[in-house]
């Protein structure tokens, strides 16, 4: 009988509670920020980071997960019975920590050679952040339960990291320009004029698809370009900062030209608010031109 693990790392940006509902094994980044280093999610809640970046200028820094973390939590999950590990990591175009699920994944067999008939390990690149790959984790978690095969959840994970994307707003590019990850955010040469950008974030890249003049026009610019983009009749995914007003009001206008609900909110964490800032509305969307 097949036993199931879907591990993942903490930029899914699920909360604590969830995590430990559905049994998710989340593997912490290493934030250092104002002379304190913690793991996110774990020794920080999101509204405290959010907090401590509200007081400082400094940016938050992150280190890529090791391989030996992920090889310990590999032979750690084969000793307690499991037959699939199914891993979902963080986009690798912009951090290592794929790269060295892999290479932890060709270190654990070959320093366990009397697992490779027993246990099964996926590497899967989500090719994007935040609940872009925390929603569906949770979908298949779901799923797994309802006695789900390791290849459904691979296909089905997979099918969501090809076709859905985030149309997100950030309020400004400081942390994104700083941080350097965002390549929309380099290519964007409008604030001076009091242009803010819609970034697409998906199929492990950054583009900029629109431009909006003064923050009074993000709600209907960025429902006009979700609801062009959207496939109809799919749930969509509300994403925000340390401030959800905008979040709302997007939504708001959705219900009216949708009739739908959105299928959650979720606050960035801190990875992901290092990189963008933590001042943004986003929508998570099923896209239809895929």
């Amino acid at each position: 009988m097949s036993k199931i693990m879907i591990m993942t790392d903490s930029c899914c940006d699920l909360s604590k509670e969830v995590i430990e509902e559905l049994g998710i094994r989340v593997l912490p980044f290493t934030i250092t920020f104002c002379g304190e280093t913690y793991r996110e999610i774990f020794d920080k809640s999101t509204q405290e980071v959010y907090e401590m970046m509200q007081k400082s200028d400094e940016i938050p820094k992150h280190a890529q997960i090791t391989p030996v973390t992920f090889e310990e939590n590999y032979k750690e999950l084969f000793e307690q019975g499991y037959t699939d590990i199914i891993t979902v990591s963080i986009n690798s175009q912009g951090s290592g920590t794929f790269n060295n699920a892999v290479l932890a994944k060709n270190d654990f067999f070959e320093n366990n050679p009397d697992a490779k008939d027993k246990i099964r390990i996926f590497n899967l690149d989500s090719r994007c952040y935040t609940i872009f790959y925390g929603y569906p984790i949770m979908e298949a978690v779901k799923k797994i339960r309802k006695g789900a095969e390791a290849e459904e959840i691979v296909a089905y994970l997979e099918d969501w990291f090809n076709v859905c994307g985030i149309y997100a707003v950030p309020y400004n590019l400081k942390y994104a320009r700083k941080s350097g990850r965002i390549s929309a955010a380099k290519a964007f040469a409008g604030e001076l004029l009091g242009l803010k950008p819609i970034i697409l974030f998906a199929d492990g890249t950054t583009e900029t698809v629109d431009k909006i003049r003064g923050e009074k026009n993000i709600v209907s610019k960025l429902v006009e370009c979700v609801e062009k983009n959207m496939t109809p009749q799919t749930p969509y995914i509300m994403v925000h900062g340390r401030d959800d007003t905008l979040a709302k009001e997007v939504e708001k206008e959705l219900i009216k030209r949708t009739g739908r609900k959105a299928e959650m909110y979720n606050p960035i964490g801190a990875v992901v608010a290092a990189n963008i800032g933590p001042d943004i509305v986003a929508v998570l969307v099923r896209r239809k031109n895929k």
